[in-house]
């Protein structure tokens, strides 16, 4: 599976560039190996707005946009009939004007009938051991990590999920754009996806990414190898 990180070029040629996603990606690091080496409880508590169920425990917050791929239509239309009187020339002027709109209202609808991605909000995420909430007035989200059908990360910021809707029971993808996309899909991976190609292939992680933080100072922890060799 293709990775779909592609790492930023530094500006001259020593120093390796290092972005906000990749100190967001530097801490998911450090959260994944501590879970993975059971030392979660050391770590110092997150504050959230978040709902948390007894023995859950908040990892992370930041930002987020919530997409989901929908038609904004059901390619109904409203027909509008015309009636003109007046000279010849200005009833067919008003006839072919009316046909004219009404084309293209039917245009419209049909083109909104489209599924496509819908941008619903832009909000606040948690991320627990056990679900990610998305914080939003109007379009709320709340996934357990065993309630995914699917799960991909489909661009370094962007994880995305399918799953049932258990309020209309209708089968939903939806896409999260966060710093913690990682994060995000790593969590979800180890809970009901261990033989998922992306983690077993490491693809959730840039190459070079742990050589670039050894560049800079900062070394990573293992991370990936950690998930491995825990997963055998």
């Amino acid at each position: 599976m293709d990775n779909p990180f592609a790492p930023p070029r530094s500006d001259n040629g020593h120093r390796p560039a290092w972005s906000a996603l990749d100190e967001y990606l530097w801490h998911s690091c450090d959260i994944i190996a501590d879970l993975v080496e059971k030392r979660i409880d050391q770590r110092p508590l997150v504050a959230t707005m978040a709902r948390l169920e007894p023995g859950d425990r908040a990892l992370a917050v930041g930002p987020a946009q919530r997409l989901t791929w929908r038609a904004i239509g059901d390619g109904s239309y409203r027909h509008q009939n015309m009636f003109a009187f007046g000279s010849p020339a200005f009833v067919i002027g008003s006839m072919v004007g009316s046909a004219v709109g009404n084309s293209a209202r039917r245009r419209a609808a049909a083109n909104d009938a489209q599924p496509r991605w819908v941008l619903d909000g832009a909000g606040e995420i948690t991320v627990t051991t056990r679900r990610v909430y998305f914080g939003h007035p109007q379009c709320p989200l709340d996934l357990f990590w065993v309630g995914l059908d699917t799960i991909d990360l489909v661009a370094p910021d962007v994880f995305q999920t399918s799953f049932r809707d258990i309020n209309n029971h209708r089968y939903t993808t939806v896409q999260l754009r966060t710093p913690w996309a990682s994060l995000l899909f790593v969590l979800a991976a180890i809970t009901a996806f261990p033989a998922h190609p992306r983690l077993l292939g490491r693809g959730w992680l840039p190459t070079d990414f742990e050589s670039r933080c050894a560049q800079i100072g900062r070394p990573c922890r293992p991370a990936a190898r950690l998930l491995l060799e825990h997963g055998r």
